[in-house]
């Protein structure tokens, strides 16, 4: 390889310390809390923020022969995050890119891939983070459910030239597995998390969440995961649930069995966002800090909108029910994550992480602020990586994203994108093209 092709391989790759921009003049919401500050400077140094501080207070910086960036009259956020990702089920390059290309140059400086072929995952990870791809950083966990699940096509696409439940991304449990090998076998993978979906009990639940954290590593799990409940996922003391909806299990009056079994919900009490079961596993959350990846708008979406009548009315009724509890977990004190679990056309200019945020605002009732906290600090916490990135301050990495106008004032105005920092390297706006890769056939 010659050294101008390396070059040309890495043309996304986080700048070098040393290289200092200063960006002047911005109303920044920093995430950390703060009311949002006009007339704000960020000065980055390589990959790391050095300073924020007011617009007169940059003489330093200035000296330094720092590249300098007018933002007057722009708007700045930490970067975005959508919680809830799959980019590889089944495989596919260059759809994957092009996803992640729109996400990075929509505003989203991290995401959480829940699950997936992760063979594939971890060399996306590498190349969004090594700058080979423009994309957000990657943090992926390694699936463990009981053996009834691995007869799901979505775990043969993601085990193709091996066997499902028996490859370390992909593990099926039970009580003679050897939970610090698997455990250890799911780190090898170098995931940040071990994901919990279906078809374990209580005690697995607990006894793999126990073992995972005395490994160091984080455990994310399905609200339900049948036959053990939300009440018992979250005593397990996982790190965070997903999917909202399935939260409304904690109601049943009968026994949970198994994933594709699901009994009905008491939707008529529950819709009311009253129902004191759900304040009571809510309070324990907060307490825990368990973080809620909801997903709460996809069944509103175009993308997995029903074409004949009984998929619309079960839309309906989970779009109802996700309002609901989200709203009552948001009263309740539980940290929300921003999670999509699907993406938009590829023609669409923005990712559906736009979708969710405006679903919480506009059907939710979430205010603003508290939406963009998700988003962002939160967001980071649900990945394990908020001692990292999640806010614009000193010392933590460079992911900011800058609008034209205030997203606070109205979230439509995501959609005034000019330009996202990930790791100090810039993503204009302007660069950016919506592209349909030809899939894989």
């Amino acid at each position: 390889m010659t050294y101008e092709s390396a070059g040309a391989a890495t043309a996304f790759a986080p700048p070098e310390t040393g290289e200092l921009v200063v960006y002047r003049g911005l109303t920044l919401f920093d995430g950390t809390g703060s009311a949002p500050r006009p007339h704000m400077t960020i000065v980055v140094d390589g990959s790391v923020i050095r300073s924020v501080a007011d617009e007169s207070d940059v003489v330093a910086a200035l000296a330094d022969g720092a590249e300098v960036v007018d933002l007057s009259g722009h708007f700045a956020t930490p970067g975005l995050i959508d919680a809830h990702q799959h980019l590889a089920t089944p495989p596919d390059r260059p759809v994957a890119e092009a996803v992640l290309r729109r996400l990075v140059y929509g505003g989203v400086t991290g995401v959480r891939d829940m699950a997936d072929d992760l063979r594939h995952v971890g060399d996306l990870a590498r190349a969004t983070r090594v700058g080979e791809i423009a994309g957000p950083d990657i943090h992926y966990a390694a699936l463990m459910a009981g053996p009834s699940f691995f007869d799901d096509v979505r775990t043969h696409q993601v085990t193709q030239g091996a066997t499902a439940g028996q490859v370390p991304w992909m593990q099926a449990i039970t009580d003679a597995t050897d939970l610090p090998l698997a455990v250890a076998l799911a780190r090898g993978t170098y995931a940040s998390a071990i994901k919990i979906y279906a078809d374990l009990d209580a005690a697995l639940v607990a006894a793999v969440t126990a073992e995972a954290h005395r490994q160091g590593i984080a455990v994310w799990a399905h609200a339900t995961v049948f036959p053990a409940t939300p009440g018992q996922v979250v005593e397990a003391g996982v790190d965070t649930v997903s999917h909202v909806t399935l939260l409304a299990h904690e109601s049943s009056t009968g026994p949970l069995t198994s994933y594709k079994n699901k009994p009905a919900v008491e939707h008529a009490a529950l819709v009311t966002g009253r129902d004191p079961r759900l304040d009571a596993l809510f309070a324990r959350m907060r307490s825990q800090g368990t973080v809620l990846d909801a997903t709460a708008g996809m069944w509103a979406a175009d993308a997995l909108a029903g074409d004949d009548p009984a998929a619309i009315e079960r839309a309906r009724r989970n779009t109802e029910l996700a309002i609901a509890l989200t709203a009552q977990a948001h009263r309740a004190g539980v940290e929300l994550a921003t999670g999509t679990d699907y993406e938009t056309d590829p023609d669409d200019p923005f990712p559906a992480l736009y979708e969710e945020l405006a679903f919480l605002v506009r059907r939710c009732g979430i205010p603003t602020l508290d939406v963009l906290r998700s988003a962002t600090l939160v967001g980071t916490r649900s990945a394990g990586v908020d001692h990292l990135t999640g806010t614009v301050e000193p010392g933590k990495l460079a992911d900011f994203v800058v609008f034209a106008q205030d997203p606070l004032a109205d979230i439509d105005h995501l959609r005034t994108i000019t330009q996202t920092v990930k790791r100090g390297r810039r993503f204009p706006r302007s660069a950016y093209t919506a592209e349909r890769p030809r899939e894989n056939r």
